[in-house]
């Protein structure tokens, strides 16, 4: 399982700061999760505003 980045991500970067192990990218407008860095260890989830990161 891996955490992903839903269509409700306004590109804020709230969880970039919060990833340990620097897997959470800004495109530009949204966020991007790389799966094969992510520890899965949810900060990311626990961050976002407007709750758009899931447990795939």
């Amino acid at each position: 399982m891996a955490y992903k980045i839903t269509d409700g991500c306004i590109g804020c970067g709230a969880c970039e700061g919060t990833c340990p192990v620097g897997a959470i990218s800004n495109d530009g407008s949204v966020c991007v999760i790389d799966a094969d860095t992510c520890i899965e260890c949810g900060a990311c989830a626990g961050a976002c505003p407007t709750d758009s990161i899931k447990l795939d």
